[in-house]
């Protein structure tokens, strides 16, 4: 049965009914995110890797730069897999997706950025779709952006402090 739920940010919690869901994930979650700087929704990825599943993010890669630094260092942290894009025309267009799919089956969509911000201080929304076929057409351009994206080299371990330094 397809349903829906939205979410106010106003009244309730993106983060909790996002961690909701990545919690009772059984195969997989994909998303494509324009920022992602909410430690508690990276532990949620987390825990869904260490329990087997396919654990994918596309982000993007041209704003919010120490940001994005700190969401890659948190994803390969919890060893989640990722790729960073632009927009359509490349340097300086966004890929200012905010969407995940679960288990291909849930699309969780909207305003609402994976951030501190968008939970404490934002009006955002959130809309939580139940549907097999809105997740194919979603998981369809997750696809396409995986296949456009790329991984980035982490950072030279001979930069920056070392222990025992």
């Amino acid at each position: 049965m397809e349903q829906a739920e939205v979410i106010f940010t106003r009244s309730h919690s993106g983060a909790e009914a996002l961690e909701e869901l990545i919690s009772k994930a059984r195969i997989s979650v994909e998303a494509a995110l324009y920022r992602l700087a909410n430690p508690r929704l990276v532990s949620a990825l987390g825990a869904a890797r260490r329990r087997g599943l396919s654990t994918r993010l596309c982000l993007n890669f041209n704003d919010h730069y120490e940001e994005n630094r700190a969401a890659q260092t948190m994803l390969r942290q919890h060893s989640i897999d990722f790729r960073l894009l632009g927009g359509r025309t490349g340097a300086g267009s966004k890929m200012h997706h905010k969407f995940a799919v679960i288990d291909r089956r849930i699309v969780a969509a909207g305003s609402y950025n994976w951030t501190m911000e968008s939970e404490q201080a934002n009006y955002e929304n959130l809309l939580i779709i139940h549907s097999p076929l809105i997740a194919a057409a979603y998981t369809e351009e997750f696809e396409a952006l995986w296949k456009e994206g790329w991984t980035p080299e982490p950072p030279d371990a001979s930069e920056g402090t070392h222990a025992g330094s």
